[in-house]
């Protein structure tokens, strides 16, 4: 085939490739969309004021009767309550004896913030949603027990899961000290498991301020300070878990009372130990 004729064939099929991307382009471009416009050139836009004035009438509203709500079951539980009660009612602390009246007003609650389930002869009250739970001066409500239409037990949550009175003697204010301190040094033995030594101290020290003679408490800070190195303040620690306990009572029988025998001698043995390095 001549060159020259060759030259204009493929210059055809150029132009025919360049004409079909050309179509094929301006198939895939993009796509102009015709919307209705929100707004044209001219329009007002309304004031908000009203829409709020309404959104505010509406929540005063409903916060009057919250409030009416509220003081109206203030009045009928605290209309023939035992001294005891009405203190407690007035502390904001839900306590054993109550009735369901009375736990709501001590924990500033509505029925609507409640599931209730009856069985014969007891009731149990727990939150109705876990988005807004009830609680009391002493923390969260987790379950309300009813023996009859008296609270015969109360659980609240604590820092490692519920913490329950149901003997007048776990309601004083020793026993719920004593408690908190038990959950705090429960965080704390999570920690020594995870090998995390600083952050158990510091647990086991906020739990010391609750209850400075708990002697195995004590012991449990001996013995970070001492595998920290820190000779002078294990020593204290050492000898305040033997001045906490009262050696003479000490019956090495049984597996608990084995394992205190073991500690004691540990502790004389580090004493003496520490003593001599600290000097």
């Amino acid at each position: 085939m001549p060159l020259i004729p060759m030259i204009q064939t493929h210059r055809l099929f150029a132009c025919a490739a360049l004409v079909a991307a050309a179509f094929l382009a301006g198939c895939n471009g993009p796509r102009v969309v015709q919307e209705v416009p929100i707004l044209v050139t001219g329009d007002r836009v309304q004031m908000a004021d009203a829409a709020i004035a309404n959104a505010q009438a509406r929540e005063i509203s409903a916060r009057a009767e919250r409030q009416a709500q509220h003081d109206s079951l203030t009045s009928a539980a605290t209309a023939n309550c035992a001294p005891s009660i009405c203190d407690a009612i007035g502390r904001g602390e839900v306590t054993l004896g109550m009735t369901s009246a009375q736990v709501m007003a001590a924990s500033r609650s509505a029925p609507d913030a409640w599931s209730v389930r009856r069985t014969a002869g007891s009731a149990t009250m727990t939150p109705a949603s876990l988005d807004a739970v009830p609680a009391d001066a002493q923390g969260e409500l987790a379950i309300v027990q009813f023996d009859g239409d008296r609270v015969s037990s109360v659980a609240r949550r604590d820092r490692t899961g519920l913490r329950v009175e149901s003997r007048p003697a776990d309601t004083t204010r020793a026993a719920r000290s004593q408690a908190l301190a038990d959950a705090i040094v429960r965080e704390g033995d999570d920690f020594v498991a995870a090998g995390d030594r600083t952050r158990a101290l510091e647990r086991y020290d906020r739990a010391l301020v609750l209850s400075p003679d708990d002697a195995l408490l004590n012991y449990k800070v001996a013995q970070l300070l001492d595998q920290q190195l820190r000779p002078v303040e294990a020593l204290m620690r050492y000898q305040k878990f033997l001045l906490s306990l009262e050696l003479q009572r000490i019956d090495a029988v049984g597996t608990q009372n084995a394992k205190l025998a073991e500690a004691i001698a540990l502790a004389q043995q580090r004493i003496v130990v520490l003593d001599r390095r600290s000097r």
